[in-house]
């Protein structure tokens, strides 16, 4: 049982550290700022994960310096990654909306 305590973990940290850059930090306080409730968590992280993917695909589009590549969502790294980008942004938008939720209050 502790192993699998500290695989949840593990999964846990690495997720929160792919989302500890700057576009993800913008993208998570975005997504704390628009939150309203703790029941949108889930929903809202969801919806920073594709803002998350959406911007890695096109910001080489936006500064002209590559074309459009999709991601290659048939590979299993990449559903990988994007459970450890969820589990990041459930971390990161619920720390940012329980200081929202202080600031507010206080």
């Amino acid at each position: 049982m502790p192993e699998i305590v500290q695989d949840i973990l593990a999964f846990a940290r690495e997720g929160f550290a792919e989302v500890n850059a700057v576009q993800g930090l913008v993208v998570a306080v975005l997504a704390a700022l628009s939150m309203s409730q703790w029941s949108r968590l889930l929903i809202v992280a969801a919806g920073a994960v594709v803002a998350h993917i959406a911007l890695d695909v096109l910001s080489p589009v936006f500064a002209e310096v590559g074309p459009l590549r999709l991601p290659d969502v048939l590979a299993p790294y990449f559903w990988r990654d994007l459970g450890l980008l969820y589990v990041g942004y459930l971390v990161a938008v619920g720390i940012l909306f329980a200081v929202k939720r202080v600031v507010i209050r206080g």
